[in-house]
């Protein structure tokens, strides 16, 4: 039962993350790098990677697709962060989990930023160096945004996620110190 539960319980902190996404937020407040990182750590690998862009895919047929240049490097974006929550896995820590949801944010704000500014906002930013300077400067609040919903939920995620299992300890050790009938 125990074991069930701590396998349940990462997909259902997911489904959650995914209905988050859905609901309205603010620009750049979402679950998704928050979902890449705690599914590596603690999903089989093979869903680590994959399920957060399913939940992308899911989320973006739900409130529309948009340039596909950017929406690839979006969804790589997505992908790197599962393979930075992998990199966490490998020693799972307040500090690697802190450093890699400020990796994650980053990475996401450089690549999505660079390929808006390729594929997507020509006509505001020409496509020159000091367009390319342009595009990441006028991004910089959407950055505070990411970083912060990226911390909000990685800290929900993973704090829930260690507090469920520190409940299902406790109660364990409880009922294995109930007398046998």
């Amino acid at each position: 039962m125990r074991q069930r539960v701590t396998i349940l319980l990462p997909f259902a902190f997911i489904a959650i993350g995914v209905v988050a996404r859905l609901l309205p937020h603010a620009p750049n407040v979402a679950p998704i790098t928050a979902m890449a990182l705690f599914g590596a750590v603690y999903l089989n690998r093979r869903y680590a990677l994959v399920l957060p862009l399913v939940a992308m895919a899911l989320g973006d047929l739900a409130i529309g697709f948009y340039t596909p240049g950017t929406m690839i490097a979006v969804y790589a974006s997505f992908f790197v962060s599962g393979l930075i929550g992998l990199w966490v896995r490998r020693q799972v820590s307040v500090r690697r989990i802190a450093a890699g949801t400020l990796a994650a944010s980053t990475q996401f704000f450089l690549l999505s930023n660079f390929a808006g500014w390729l594929f997507g906002h020509g006509a505001l930013f020409p496509r020159t160096l000091q367009g390319l300077a342009d595009t990441y400067l006028a991004a910089v609040p959407f950055f505070r945004n990411t970083l912060f919903g990226d911390l909000l939920y990685v800290g929900v995620f993973f704090g829930s996620y260690a507090l469920a299992l520190q409940f299902i300890k406790v109660k364990h050790a409880q009922v294995s110190r109930l007398p046998k009938a």
